[in-house]
């Protein structure tokens, strides 16, 4: 697997642009900071968006299989991590992307809101998902007729909070809207990288 870290970057709008053009090159002479992650599929800006309450560097980790024709043809995963100020050999996982082919046609899931014109998807505060267009499988390598991205964010999870007696640490429409830009970017970017734009 391979881990990429990131400064968390606290300003967006405008500001955001000086910030990380600033840290892509870092002090020191290091090689410059990756500004795509997860397969391509997100912006280190847009990576960062997604958030725990607690802050720490972002970082991800990523992976990749090929199965056999039983299995996916196409499944790429990437966690979406933030470093523990006082444990930086132990980042918490705070989301999680998997992009998959599939054979189930889009659909959308109670409770949730759709993505936007030009994107089949919807978003919740805990979870989201976006079938790129059609001819995109084809172009990754698959024979299935769909290709999703499905993200989960845990720390979302009502239940879960609940049952921990804890609020969620994101206002819900707060992360709702950051979910769909998400899912917006993720879908945006791969149909760009595989030419498959609807």
């Amino acid at each position: 697997m391979e881990r990429k870290w990131l400064p968390l970057t606290a300003v967006l709008g405008a500001a955001a642009v000086a910030v990380v053009t600033a840290s892509v090159w870092p002090e020191g002479g290091e090689e410059p900071l990756p500004q795509s992650l997860c397969h391509g599929a997100l912006s280190r800006v847009t990576a960062e968006l997604i958030d725990d309450g607690k802050g720490g560097e972002v970082g991800t980790d990523e992976w990749a299989t090929r199965g056999s024709t039983t299995d996916y043809a196409v499944f790429r995963g990437c966690r979406v991590l933030r470093a523990d100020p006082d444990d930086d050999d132990h980042p918490r996982g705070v989301a999680q992307l998997i992009i998959a082919d599939t054979r189930a046609a889009p659909y959308r899931k109670k409770g949730s809101v759709p993505l936007g014109a030009g994107f089949k998807g919807w978003a919740r505060p805990d979870s989201a998902r976006v079938t790129l267009p059609a001819g995109c499988a084809a172009r990754m390598g698959s024979t299935a007729p769909y290709i999703t991205a499905s993200l989960e964010v845990p720390s979302q999870d009502e239940e879960r909070s609940a049952e921990r007696g804890e609020a969620r640490p994101v206002v819900a429409d707060t992360a709702r809207r950051t979910n769909a830009t998400v899912m917006r970017e993720v879908a945006t970017r791969l149909a760009e990288r595989y030419d498959c734009a609807g």
